[in-house]
Order: C-alpha cells, then structure tokens, then sequence
C-alpha cells in the first residue's frame, strides 16, 4: 500500500489523476521469469521497469524505496534497469501507479545457425537478380543486429557504414549473415547476396531492446535483421512492445527476425506451457506484431524439425513465413531481409519514396508458395519466401493503401479473367502497439472478406485455431473472421471470371483510423523456369536442383536437355509432376552452352541458356618487380577469358583475352585482386573465386624453398615453383668460405617441384638459396634456408658461448629421445631436461656464467652418452 507521504507526493505531481489500471492484477505488470523468480522471497533480480515519467519514477523511489538501485540513465525511452531488487520492492513497484511493466533483464542471446552452406535459388532471389538486374539493394541499408561484422571481409568493401577498422571479431555470424543479406560476390560468385549493393550498418544483440530511432534513421537503416534468439518465451514484454511502437515512429522500417531453432521444445510458460512441439519461438521480442518471423526449410521446402514454431502467445500466427535455413532459421531470417530490401528498391524506383513496411510485409506474405498444410498453419506460416513473386508484386503494382476508423470500410475492385488458377490477398497494417504483458497484442481490429462478381458469394480469411491443445493447433485452416491478427489472407481457388470486391472493414478501431496496405495476386496458368539460369553455371557432373514455378493441374510432363547447337533433345527425366517444382538433375560431365526444357502436353517450356561449365582458379604464377603472371585452366569450346579485377565496391571487367594467361605491370596491375570467367559461344559464364595476389604466397617463381627437415642426417630441399612460364635455369647454391656457390643447376626446368639433396653438405650449419633466370635474362632468388646436418651419432650445441637467459639449442639424431644433463666446472649436477625432438630447448636462466658440460644421453640405451663443453656469458 503507498504511504500517506507517497500519496502526497504523487498529488503534488499531478498524477492521480492517471488511470490507475486498478482494474489489473499486480501480477500482469511481472514478466513471466520476474514473477517465478519474486516467489522466492530472499532472492533478489535485476530488472527492467517501463515507467509512465523517469524524473517522477526517481523522485518517487527515492522516498518510497530509498535502498533501490535504479541505473543511472534510462537504457530506452522510459525504460530503467533496477539492480538486485527484493521480492517486497517487486511488489511495491507493480503497486506503483507510475510503473507500467516490469520485466526481465536482457538475456544473453545466441547465433541460431548450423554453419554449413547457402543457396539463393530456393527462395527465387537468383531468379529476381536474373530478371530485374537493376535491383541490387542499391541506397538502401540494412542493419546486422548481433555480434561485430567483420571489417576486412572482401564481400562489404565499401559498404559498411558503422564498423571501425578495430573492431574484435567475436563470431563469424553476422558476417555470414551480411553476406547472405548484401554480400557483393568479390571473393566469388558464392559471396553475392541478396542485395549485392545495400549499404550494411552493424548493431549490438546485447541491448536486446530496440536501438535508438535517431541512430537508424541517421544511419538510412530500411531492414534490420535479428538472426539470434534467446530462450523460449512467450509473452509480450518490453521488446516486443518496443519493436512495434519504433514500426510504427518509423513506419518504413521492417524488422526481419528468425524464428528460432527450438521447434522440439516446450514453452515453460504461458497459454502454451506443457504443449511440446509447439510455441517455442526464442524470444519475447519475436511477439512482435509488426515484425516478420522467419522458420526454416531445407532446399526442398520442408520446414527443418527444429525450425521453431507459433503459435504466438496470444494465438496468433508465428512465424510468418519460412526459407531455405540450411539447417538454421538464422539464414532464413538474412534471405527475408534480403528479399524485404529487393521489394523496397522496387517500390522506390517507381515512386522515388520508401514503401511502408506493411505493404512490404504484405508483399512478402502474398506471394509466399503455400508448403505444408494448406493455406497458412503454426508451422511454415503463410508459407515458403518467394522473392521474385514479391518483387512482381510491387513492379506490376497490384496492390492497395487505405485507411479507415471504426465502423468504415473501403472497397477495391479487382478484375479476375476466365482460366484464373487462384485469387489470393492479404491485408497488412502497422499496428499500435499493446500495453506490456497485454493477454492480446491486437489494438486496432479490421477485417478482410472478399465478395465476388455481382455479389455472389463472400470469402473471409482463414483462420486457424488457438486453442491451447495439441489436436486444436494443429487443425486445418477455416474461413472466418479474424480478431487477432494484423495479417489476414483470402484466397480462391479457381475463380469465375469478373469484377471482384475487396473489403478492408474497421471492426474495431480504438486508436484509429488505422492505415493499411493490401497485396493481391491473380494467378493464370503457366510455366516458368527459375534454374538454370543464364548467370549461374551448372556444374559438370554434379547434381543441381532445377527449379520452376507452375500453375496449373497435376499432369504428366517431362524433361529434356541439349548442347547449344544440337537439333536433338536427350531426355533428362521421361515423366514428371510439374507440381512439384524441382527435379534433382545428374547434370553431365562436359562443358558447353546448353538448355533444358519442360514439355507438357504439346507445350515446350525452353529454360535460359546457361554454361555448363566449372569455374575457373585463377593461378599466380610469379609476381616480380616488373611483371606479374596470372593463368587459370582451359575451359572447353571458350574463345576467350574475361579477366575482372576489384574495383572499390564490385568486380569489374578488365581485359578479354584469348589465352590462358595474363601478363600485367606494375602500372597495369591496380590490384591485388583478381577474377576470370569464360566466354563460351559468345555469352559470358559465371565468374570464378577472386584471387589475392598479396596472398597467393608467389613471389618471382618461386612459391616456396624449405628444408624437408631443418634437422636431419641428410640435406634435403624442396622448391615449388608457380609458374615454368618462360623460366629458363635454377641454381641451387650453398654459402662457402668465398660466399654461395652453385652446387647444383637445373636447364632446362622441367616440373614445378623438385627435391634437391646436397650429398657434400657438411655436419653443423649449412645455409643454402636458390637464383633462377628466366628466358629475358631477367634473375630472381629465394630467401636462404638453413639445414643443420647430424650424422648418425653426432650431437650438435650452439650457440657457443650463450648468452644466460637464452635457450641452448641441441641437436642430436632424429628420433633418438635424449636425456640432458648440465655440469658446472667443479663437476656439480646442476640441471636436467628430456628432449624428444630433433632440435631440442635447453634452458639457461639462472645459472651464473662460466664453462659447463652437457651430457646427453639416449634415454633408450640406443648409444653411448656424448658430451660437449658450454660458454656461458652475461
């Protein structure tokens, strides 16, 4: 109960007047975890507290609760952090009229991916980059929201916007995850992501609270991506309310977050606790209204067993939508986002302005290939991410914006011609967001019902169960009104052809008018092909997934492949459902122009042109002060090799050559990163993996000289060489008395490696190096190397005298383990050591200086103990 004093004060600041939410139990303002964690009364927590006014919030628990410790700046707009707060404080706060909510403290989040691989063909994003070549992410920025990007990663040069040089690398996930997003493909074709253009901004998961509006917006940030979770929640607290209110301050910027990688959990709380397999999204902050939760497949559409599932707390339907997740629901998060910035550049191209993120989220959802049961379900969602269907979505213009307040509606005519496969809409709005731990995150209702031609017929959204029971959730979809999402979805099957009406109806609307954006889509039957495509090679003699999209009855169909140039079709596949979509092709093991084709009936459907081919290694072959050599392998039936070296953003075209190898100058070569593809019939393939010439680890010729053994009873070398392109001789030569002398000479030089032995090497140090001359006359040499030579028996010590404090190396014959015993000049044992190796540490800190003996022994009784005399010195 508040103390007399209390009430005094809160009159004096005016704010009895404020609704009291008596109406509310003290425990709706707990977060779950708060509450479990107050019934034990000596514990204490530290936790967040949304206040109506910080200034009056202090003053207030300065009198009421003199021994809080409250943080000393807010970590968000009203939002506190109180330390170690008692069970008796808990609930004098939730009596506080000037305490909204309460929730837990920010949790440690966790990555939610399976390093493993990637692939942008599942999800249509080659597809759109095929298509529409000019949507690239291009003045659009996303934000990595978790652990630092990498800085020196090649794929962002020039597009990260917020990350210092300094910047410690704590995971390569966010870097994977940019990648995925907005990688520019300048270490290979296997590095371009979504939006190869998009600037990235990087931002911290420790604050798991929205970041500050003002940062987004000075950075330009339009998607930022959540790819991390933390453990299963399920209610609607700080983060989730956060997220949505910063939607709605910023009505064009959309959070993408990944659904999660628990989906064999159980909830340990909320209308869900006990259900297993279900409601197992990791984080409150995926409770999000306004946001899109993305679930993960496999290259197949399956949604992954651990991909994590809804329903939402309150029943609503989570995740949205799924993606291919390699195992991870982190990857199907980037490739939304990917997918979200594509739609956004396309919106702003035709307008010159930022689409709201409704419309986005409304454009994503429409066009979303239905996957598991039928319409939407707890599991995929609305259904598997299609980007390019996403992206027509906004290009074509088929979509609405509207507004109403409560009891209005608007009305959309919409022309459906004779043949329709299927009418699909969905409604979208950015909805207020609730007050914390609200039992329904709605605020602002409306309704979608479609009628058709003339009045004949009507279509309400589908809509599934929320009971919280097993049997229930997992109950087909119903048409009926929906009055808990802000997304709701009618489609039709086979339409009669006419006009028909699209109804967006305020049901109830406390905090209105409230905006929203419709997406439609009117499919008419066909066949498309997705892959191959003309930017990506196939790869000879691998399997490659192709992939189409089809509209029309499951049929007979069946696929065929041919050479460019060749009248005959080989057949690929004698019989097929085009239904399903993809077809896991054994491609062949040659290179060359070629198509497939899909025929269906008396229809041929003719894929692009594409290469089958392998891509090319680019090889440096030396790199001397005036002339550096690059090659790469011969690519069958290719007339010539575009070679593309990195400019400040992208690859970009450098020389087209006939050959196989480049020779450049210093002044030619503005590197040091370089790439190649073939030109084959005339069409350029897929590129090749960027090579570094800084680190090919070539210099003139020679890519290496090392001893085999550094310590052996033989002197052995090895050269590798990474070119023998107009290399004329090599001079092996060892340093004498005169200086090196030539001992062995290779003219001409037949292989890239070779092994020289030295048969007149002697025991102790020999020190040897390499020249080369090549077919200009022009001469280049290695490093030298040294080898120290043990014979059988012998047993080397240097340096002689040793400073103290520096080791005494000791080399005696490989393999023979050896016990080192140290003798001052008296006889007296002072120290001891067992070495295994054929160079051997012994140590002389401590010891005072004079002469020594060290003994050593083989600890095997392999041989007679030998000893050799020490110089110590200061």
């Amino acid at each position: 109960m508040l103390t007399t004093k209390t009430l005094g004060l809160l009159a004096g600041l005016g704010l009895l007047a404020l609704p009291l939410q008596a109406q509310v139990a003290a425990s709706s303002k707990l977060a779950p975890g708060v509450a479990q964690a107050a019934r034990r009364p000596t514990a204490s927590q530290t936790v967040r507290v949304r206040v109506r006014d910080a200034v009056a919030f202090r003053q207030w628990a300065s009198q009421a609760l003199p021994t809080l410790k409250i943080g000393a700046a807010p970590i968000a707009n009203n939002v506190l952090t109180v330390s170690q707060a008692t069970a008796a404080q808990l609930v004098a706060l939730t009596a506080s009229p000037l305490v909204e909510f309460v929730d837990v403290s920010s949790r440690p989040a966790h990555d939610e991916r399976l390093l493993n691989s990637a692939d942008l063909t599942v999800n249509s994003i080659r597809a759109v980059q095929r298509r529409y070549s000019t949507l690239t992410g291009q003045g659009l920025v996303v934000s990595i929201k978790e652990n630092p990007i990498d800085p020196t990663d090649l794929d962002f040069r020039g597009r990260l916007l917020n990350t210092p040089a300094s910047t410690v690398i704590e995971s390569a996930h966010a870097s994977i995850m940019a990648t995925l997003i907005a990688g520019g493909g300048n270490s290979g074709p296997a590095g371009e992501g979504a939006a190869r253009q998009a600037g990235i901004a990087s931002s911290s998961y420790a604050n798991l609270l929205p970041d500050a509006n003002a940062d987004l917006i000075r950075l330009g940030v339009s998607v930022q991506n959540h790819s991390y979770g933390t453990g299963v929640e399920n209610y609607y607290g700080l983060e989730a309310l956060g997220y949505d209110q910063q939607t709605r301050q910023l009505p064009t910027l959309l959070h993408v977050f990944s659904s999660g990688n628990s989906g064999n959990l159980t909830s340990p709380d909320g209308s869900y606790k006990g259900l297993t397999n279900v409601a197992n999204l990791t984080g409150q902050f995926k409770m999000s209204k306004n946001s899109v939760a993305v679930g993960a497949t496999d290259a197949l559409g399956q949604v992954a067993p651990l991909s994590s599932r809804g329903p939402a707390y309150d029943g609503r339907v989570k995740p949205e939508l799924v993606a291919y997740g390699d195992a991870g629901s982190s990857d199907a998060s980037a490739l939304g986002s990917g997918a979200a910035l594509l739609v956004q550049q396309a919106y702003r191209d035709q307008t010159g302005v930022l689409p709201p993120a409704a419309l986005v989220k409304a454009a994503l959802i429409n066009s979303a290939r239905d996957v598991g049961r039928p319409e939407v379900d707890f599991v995929a969602g609305f259904g598997q991410l299609d980007a390019l269907g996403a992206v027509r979505t906004v290009l074509e213009k088929r979509y609405q914006a509207g507004s109403v307040a409560q009891g209005q509606e608007q009305l959309f005519p919409l022309m459906v011609p004779a043949g329709t496969q299927q009418l699909k809409i969905t409604l979208t709005w950015t909805d207020p967001e609730a007050a914390a731990n609200a039992p329904l995150a709605l605020v602002n209702d409306l309704d979608l019902d479609v009628l058709g031609p003339g009045g004949a017929g009507r279509w309400l959204p589908w809509v599934l169960s929320a009971y919280p029971s097993l049997d229930s959730l997992a109950l087909p979809a119903r048409r009926r009104a929906d009055h808990l999402n802000n997304v709701e979805q009618v489609t039709i099957s086979l339409p009669a052809a006419g006009t028909y009406q699209l109804r967006v109806r305020g049901y109830a609307v406390p905090s209105g008018p409230q905006a929203f954006s419709l997406a439609y889509e009117v499919v008419a039957p066909g066949f498309e092909w997705l892959v191959p495509s003309a930017i990506r090679n196939v790869r000879p003699a691998q399997t490659t997934l192709l992939r189409w999209n089809y509209a029309g009855p499951a049929t007979a169909a069946r696929l065929e492949y041919r050479p460019v140039g060749r009248a005959a079709w080989r057949p690929v596949a004698p019989t097929i459902d085009p239904t399903q979509r993809t077809y896991a092709w054994a491609a062949p093991d040659t290179t060359t122009l070629a198509q497939v084709r899909c025929v269906i009936g008396s229809q041929s459907y003719v894929s692009d042109t594409f290469a089958l081919a392998r891509p090319l290694p680019v090889h440096v072959g030396y790199v001397c002060a005036d002339e550096i050599l690059l090659s790469w392998p011969a690519t069958p039936g290719a007339t010539h090799y575009q070679v593309y070296r990195l400019g400040p953003t992208a690859p970009e075209p450098f020389k087209l050559v006939a050959d196989t190898l480049l020779q450049l100058t210093p002044a030619q070569n503005a590197g040091p990163y370089f790439a190649v593809a073939p030109v084959l019939g005339g069409k350029l393939a897929e590129r090749g993996a960027t090579i570094n010439l800084a680190e090919a680890g070539v210099r003139c010729y020679i890519r290496s000289f090392l001893p085999r053994f550094p310590i052996a009873d033989t002197a052995q070398l090895v050269l590798s060489l990474g070119t023998l392109y107009h290399l004329q001789a090599v001079q092996l030569q060892r340093l004498g008395p005169g200086g090196f002398q030539t001992i062995q000479a290779l003219n001409p030089v037949t292989r890239p490696t070779t092994l020289f032995t030295d048969a007149t090497a002697t025991v102790g140090l020999n020190r040897y190096r390499l020249l080369g001359q090549d077919a200009a006359g022009r001469s280049f040499s290695s490093d030298t190397v040294d080898i120290q030579l043990v014979h059988r028996g012998e047993l080397l010590v240097f340096p002689i005298p040793v400073v103290i404090g520096q080791d005494l190396q000791v080399a005696g014959e490989p393999n023979t383990p050896l016990q080192l015993d140290l003798y001052d000049a008296l006889g007296r044992h002072v120290r001891t050591d067992l070495d295994y190796g054929a160079l051997n540490l012994f140590s002389t800190a401590g010891l005072l200086p004079g002469v020594y003996l060290l003994r050593a022994t083989p600890t095997s009784g392999g041989g007679p103990a030998r000893t050799r005399r020490v110089v110590l010195v200061q």
